[in-house]
C-alpha cells in the first residue's frame, strides 16, 4: 500500500443512506464527511446502493462534483421481493436491503483494487452495510472503522429473535474487529464499552452536527413576537410512534386549555414531515385540540431549514427508551439559534446535549404535567424575549466540518494502529 505519510491518504465509505435518497438525515452524516474530508488530507469514494433501493426519491446535486459513487444493486425485499405484500424472513435479515451485499462485495473488491484505500469505513443503521465493511477488510486486509448512528442490539430490539441474533453476531464482529467503533452519544459509547470491554480502548464519540453551508443566507435578526401574536413552535422531521410519542404533548396542550392557561390564539404546535400524519390527527382529535395543532408535509431541504430559523420556537421529541441517542435533527436546531423546547428524559442524552447547549426547558416526553408547566413557561419566555438561545461556542464546535475533523483523527489512529 505504500507509504501514507508521503501520500494523500484514502478512504472507501460503504452507506446505504445518501442522496438520492431524501426524507432521512441519515444522508448527511456521510455526505458532509465525504464533502470535508479531503480538507484534512483524506480523498473519500463512496459504495452505496442503485436508487432503486429508495422507495423517496430527490436529485444529487448535493453530491461533490468530484466525488466518486459507486452504485451496487439491491433490492427491497418489502417493496421488490414481495408477493401479495408478503415475503420470506429470511430476504429481509438482517435488514430489508440483504441483497445489497451480493452485489456490493465483488464491486467494493474491485473499487479497493484501483482506489487502494487505506481505510474502509461502514455506517449502521443498516446493517448490511456493517456486513460488507467488514468481509471488504477481512478480504483485502484494510484497516476497518465502523460508525454506528444508533445501537444495534438493544432490549426488545429487533424484535424478532433471529433478526436480534444477526445483529449481536454483526456488532460483536465489529467491536472485535474494527480498529475503531465509532458511536455519536457518550451513553451509547458507554454501553458498548461496558459490552465489550476488551475493545474499550478503541470505542470513540463523534457526535451528529449541522452543515454551515447549508445555512447561508438564512440567518436574520429576530425580535420577540409582540405581546398578542401566536406563536408558532415547529417540530421538523419523523414522529415515532414509539421512540417520539408525542401522546402527552396533546394531553398537556388539553389541560392547559381547559385550565385557560393557553389558547388556540396563544399557540400552534406545527409538525413538518411527520411521516406519521394519520397519528397526529387522531391524537389532535382525541384530546379535542386541533386548533393546537398544524400538520404540514414535507418541504425541500432549504425551505425546512428555512422554517426553522424562522419559527418561534423548536420542538424536541425524544422517549426514554432512546436515551442512548439523540435526534440529528437537534443539530440543526441548534445551528438555527432558537429557543428550544426539549421533551426528553432529564437523564438521557438529548437532554444533556441541550443542556451542554445551554437550553433550559427540558421535560420528560413521556409526562404531561411536566410538560404542561415547561410549555407555558416556554411560551411566556418566548413572548417575552426571555429565552436562553444555544451557545454560539457550542453550536460553533457541532458543525459537520469539526466534526470531519474528528473522523479524520480516527482515521489516522486506524491506520497507526496494530
Amino acid at each position: 500500500m505504500g507509504s501514507p505519510s508521503k501520500m494523500r491518504k484514502r478512504v472507501l465509505m460503504i452507506a446505504f443512506h445518501f442522496p438520492p435518497l431524501v426524507g432521512t438525515s441519515g444522508i448527511e452524516r456521510t455526505l458532509r464527511f465525504a464533502r470535508h474530508l479531503p480538507e484534512f488530507g483524506w480523498e473519500p469514494e463512496v459504495l452505496t446502493v442503485h436508487p432503486r433501493a429508495y422507495d423517496a426519491l430527490g436529485d444529487t446535486s448535493s453530491v461533490p462534483a468530484d466525488l466518486r459513487v459507486h452504485r451496487a444493486q439491491a433490492f427491497d425485499a418489502a417493496r421488490h421481493l414481495a408477493v401479495a405484500g408478503r415475503y420470506p424472513g429470511f430476504l429481509a435479515r438482517p435488514d430489508r436491503w440483504n441483497s445489497w451485499r451480493f452485489a456490493a462485495v465483488p464491486l467494493g473488491l474491485l473499487v479497493i483494487r484501483r482506489f487502494r484505500p487505506h481505510v474502509v469505513w461502514s455506517t449502521y443503521p443498516i446493517a448490511t452495510a456493517h456486513a460488507i465493511g467488514a468481509t471488504l477488510a477481512r478480504r483485502t486486509e484494510r484497516p476497518w472503522v465502523a460508525d454506528f448512528r444508533d445501537p444495534m442490539a438493544q432490549d426488545g430490539y429487533p424484535p424478532d429473535p433471529v433478526t436480534w441474533q444477526q445483529f449481536a453476531r454483526i456488532e460483536a464482529h465489529a467491536l472485535r474487529h474494527a480498529r475503531r467503533s465509532v458511536f455519536v452519544t457518550d451513553g451509547a459509547a458507554r454501553t458498548y464499552r461496558a459490552r465489550y470491554p476488551d475493545a474499550a480502548d478503541r470505542v470513540r464519540v463523534i457526535e451528529n452536527g449541522y452543515d454551515e453551508e447549508s445555512f447561508a443566507g438564512l440567518d436574520a435578526p429576530r425580535a420577540a413576537p409582540q405581546h398578542d401574536a401566536r406563536i408558532v413552535i415547529v417540530h421538523s422531521g419523523i414522529v415515532y410512534p414509539s421512540e417520539r410519542d408525542p401522546t402527552a404533548l396533546f394531553a398537556a396542550l388539553r389541560d392547559l386549555r381547559d385550565a385557560g392557561r393557553l389558547r388556540p390564539a396563544d399557540v400552534l404546535v406545527r409538525f413538518r414531515a411527520s411521516v406519521h400524519d394519520a397519528l397526529l390527527h387522531d391524537l389532535a382529535d382525541r384530546y379535542g385540540v386541533r386548533e393546537f395543532v398544524d400538520v404540514a408535509p414535507r418541504v425541500p431541504y432549504r425551505d425546512a431549514l428555512a422554517e426553522l430559523v424562522a419559527a418561534d420556537g423548536l420542538l424536541v421529541l425524544q422517549a426514554a427508551n432512546c436515551n442512548e441517542q439523540v435526534p440529528a435533527k437537534l443539530y440543526e436546531y441548534l445551528r438555527a439559534r432558537r429557543p428550544i423546547l426539549g421533551l426528553a428524559d432529564p437523564a438521557g442524552d438529548t437532554a444533556g446535549v441541550m443542556r451542554r447547549a445551554g437550553i433550559r426547558h427540558i421535560a420528560a416526553l413521556e409526562d404531561a404535567n411536566a410538560i404542561a408547566r415547561e410549555l407555558a413557561d416556554f411560551v411566556r419566555d418566548v413572548r417575552a424575549g426571555a429565552v436562553q438561545l444555544p451557545d454560539a461556542a457550542f453550536v460553533r464546535d457541532a458543525s459537520r466540518r469539526e466534526r470531519t475533523a474528528e473522523l479524520a483523527r480516527v482515521f489516522d489512529e486506524a491506520l497507526d494502529a496494530h
